[in-house]
């Protein structure tokens, strides 16, 4: 049979194409048989839902691209408003009403009609087109109704309940969480969706399930599928002989592994030493876990659809089975180990002036945790010293490089947003028993700049191969958010001068140095990084804004990231393999960019679970402390409230009902709300005292109300101009015949299959 969708595009695509009905098309292509005739209509179905064409009311197919309709998804707001997220990246949000969703729900892909409202000043979106529905499961509690059920959703963002047809809820009672499939969706706007009950997670009120919720909810899987743990069973304990050939034999090096007290997946090892002309040698080893998970593998399937494993405040749920994680890709010391490892020389000033890649086989002689380092290299613990007396020279050779590593990124303006992280301490039985914050010491800062630097390495040596490739990157600030930052940060007295567009990530830098130290230093800080883009994967080697750096992937973290398993793929088939062929470059080129987005997409799930959990459980932690006072800093002004935070990063909501001193106005160009009566002022970096009014769990909201002032004099607020340097682009100092610009290559021709330069 004729290949009818090609055909059809072929016709559809040409310039000169006007709408026309399905008759146009079957003259065309000839397809009046009954057979063909059937496969142009679903040709023609298809490219509908898909939002490639859209049918007018003369039943004429017009390109969506030449309408006023934009294609995109659905980010619903608790409130009943939205926003689409067109697919076009140079396309802004557009705001959906709540009188305009028409049945579309959250996550829904959407055709979108865009015009002026009515004032003519903003503009909005109605849905006409709901072209795939982007949720099929929901969680939710259980309300039985005795000849049917209804599911309450609870996510916030789902605005209608799910009715349950008699005899399809699976044995659910009042107060049970369950996880329901969707089998009806709302044709009306005043419909329910209807579903069945597909799993129980347990009573609302049991231990743990709070966190199932969530964890369902976001659509990630906790259990691997049989076929994956059979899998897994199959891979040995222990290396091989035979499996070492062609591999670079590290053995006889000093090598260690630095990681938290309670880490078990060990992906990263590191060796230093000093050369005999001056500079550091650094090798990097990577667990090579592209070697026991093959390409289309069914491990290789599961990780691919979970792309990253997910950090809870209870538990981990892994990207790969815990035998292999833990086990023999797990770089543990006094066993040999398979790795990927990047070795590279480095001067006095942090420049790589010599590298390589390559295939590797190492045997870690300690497992060191971030405390005992940092109490080796910052308070000289002699007993450390001691105990550890074999790889201590090493290791302060290691904290002399990272200091110097962190000196260049100084210089070269990479953003330091060095906020306090927060971590909850739960009991067995899954109730918050403290918020602590996490710290960061030498140690830690020691292991992020060497797998900086190797991620940077590995990211240039394949841009300069001029090969596909998957990169990490972070496109520059928008003009308008930026703008947006600036106007706020002028209310400090902070002026910034130049042009928007041409920033460097110095002068952001700047800053924050500026900042430092005064009360608004988290809330400005927190503001500039919203203002940024999202880190993201991408085919395209764009450069990361805020380390300032032109080139950089992710290598380092192949157990609990799938785009470092895929880097490791690439390189052990351009390097190891010398496959750089037509053939094979077409082939990676016609996957990669569905892998980028899948895996930056399964990336920002993750962070919506770990943000979710982490909220409920400073909820659920807050309630005991209830009428009593703490201290803060204004986070947010909105024209309801404001919101306060916490030292421990708590964050609470000043609801406007509840500033009853007075009768508050929202300024928005200041971010602050002002007294009519007493001229009082609340903007954001204001310090406060609040009480605890009001915690609600499920909702996972802590209400507060203002007390006071803090009885201490706020920071002199300075007003030194922060100049802003015009920022250097790559095309700046492109060269002749370089097609992608900046400074040229240092890598060196890949080794041949089975051999390695020296």
């Amino acid at each position: 049979m004729s290949n009818y969708r090609e055909m059809i595009l072929d016709i559809i695509n040409k310039e000169e194409y006007k709408p026309v009905t399905i008759d146009h098309f079957i003259q065309a292509l000839d397809a009046h048989d009954s057979e063909d005739f059937k496969e142009v209509v679903k040709v023609m179905v298809a490219l509908e839902e898909e939002g490639i064409v859209v049918r007018t009311k003369k039943d004429k197919y017009m390109k969506v691209t030449e309408t006023n309709l934009v294609k995109g998804k659905l980010s619903m707001h608790k409130r009943g408003f939205g926003f689409l997220r067109p697919e076009e990246e140079e396309v802004d949000d557009v705001f959906i009403p709540p009188t305009a969703v028409n049945g579309a729900l959250d996550g829904d892909t959407v055709l979108v009609e865009v015009a002026a409202d009515s004032s003519g000043e903003k503009v909005e979106g109605n849905v006409t087109s709901i072209l795939t529905r982007g949720i099929t499961k929901v969680v939710g509690e259980y309300v039985d109704n005795k000849s049917f059920g209804f599911v309450l959703p609870d996510s916030k963002t789902f605005k209608t309940d799910v009715f349950i047809p008699k005899g399809q809820h699976l044995g659910a009672v009042d107060g049970h969480k369950v996880l329901v499939e969707i089998t009806n969706y709302p044709e009306g706007k005043n419909d329910n969706p209807e579903g069945h009950v597909i799993q129980i997670l347990g009573h609302k009120n049991d231990p743990g399930v709070d966190i199932l919720s969530i964890i369902y909810n976001h659509g990630i899987d906790i259990e691997f599928p049989d076929t994956v743990l059979n899998e897994a069973e199959n891979v040995p304990d222990s290396i091989q002989p035979g499996e070492l050939e062609g591999r670079e034999d590290l053995r006889h090096e000093n090598t260690i592994t630095i990681d938290g007290a309670d880490a078990k997946d060990l992906d990263d090892a590191i060796a230093v030493k000093r050369l005999d002309n001056g500079n550091y040698e650094l090798t990097v080893s990577i667990a090579d876990v592209s070697y026991y998970i093959k390409e289309n593998s069914e491990m290789d399937k599961e990780a691919y659809d979970r792309a990253t494993s997910v950090y809870l405040v209870d538990r981990v749920i892994p990207m790969i089975p815990h035998r292999l994680s833990n086990g023999i890709c797990s770089l543990n010391p006094d066993v040999d180990r398979l790795t990927m490892s990047c070795r590279m020389e480095v001067d006095d000033d942090g420049n790589v002036v010599n590298h390589d890649i390559f295939p590797s086989v190492i045997h870690s002689n300690r497992r060191m945790t971030y405390e005992a380092v940092n109490k080796m290299l910052e308070d000289e613990d002699q007993a450390l010293i001691s105990e550890y007396g074999d790889v201590y020279p090493m290791i302060k050779d290691a904290g002399d490089l990272a200091a110097i590593l962190r000196k260049k990124r100084d210089r070269r303006g990479a953003i330091d947003f060095d906020f306090k992280e927060a971590q909850v301490l739960v009991g067995p039985d899954g109730v918050p028993e403290d918020v602590v914050i996490r710290e960061r010491g030498t140690g830690e800062k020691l292991i992020e700049e060497f797998m900086l630097l190797a991620n940077e390495t590995v990211a240039e040596h394949f841009h300069w191969m001029d090969v596909p490739f998957l990169y990490r990157i972070h496109e520059d600030p928008k003009e308008e958010k930026l703008k947006k930052f600036f106007d706020f940060i002028s209310t400090f007295g902070i002026v910034v001068k130049g042009k928007g567009s041409e920033i460097h990530p110095n002068a952001l830098q700047d800053i924050l140095e500026e900042i430092e130290g005064r009360p608004e230093e988290l809330v400005i800080s927190t503001l500039m990084l919203r203002s940024m883009q999202q880190a993201k994967y991408s085919p395209e080697s764009l450069g990361h804004f805020g380390l300032s750096t032109e080139f950089y992937t992710h290598f380092t973290s192949p157990i609990r990231r799938y785009p470092d398993l895929i880097v490791h793929r690439l390189i052990r088939k351009y390097l190891i393999e010398g496959r750089t062929d037509h053939k094979t470059v077409n082939k990676v080129n016609s996957w990669l960019p569905e892998a980028a987005e899948h895996t930056s997409e399964r990336e920002r799930r993750a962070q919506d679970a770990e943000r979710d959990t982490d909220d409920l459980k400073k909820a659920e932690f807050m309630k005991q402390y209830i009428g009593e006072t703490f201290e803060g800093v204004i986070t947010g002004v909105m024209n309801f409230g404001m919101f306060v935070g916490l030292p421990n990063t708590i964050e609470g909501l000043v609801h406007m009902s509840n500033m009853t001193d007075d009768h508050y106005q929202f300024h928005e160009r200041s971010m602050a709300l002002i007294g009519e009566r007493t001229g009082k002022v609340f903007r954001i970096g204001d310090p406060v005292e609040i009480e605890v009014m009001d915690v609600n769990i499920p909702e996972r909201l802590i209400d507060f109300r203002v007390i006071g002032m803090p009885e201490r004099q706020k920071a002199e607020r300075r007003s030194r101009p922060v100049e802003i340097r015009a920022k250097n682009k790559p095309s700046d100092n492109k060269k002749k015949g370089d097609k992608r610009g900046g400074k040229k290559p240092f890598y060196k021709a890949p080794a041949k299959k089975g051999q390695r330069k020296k």
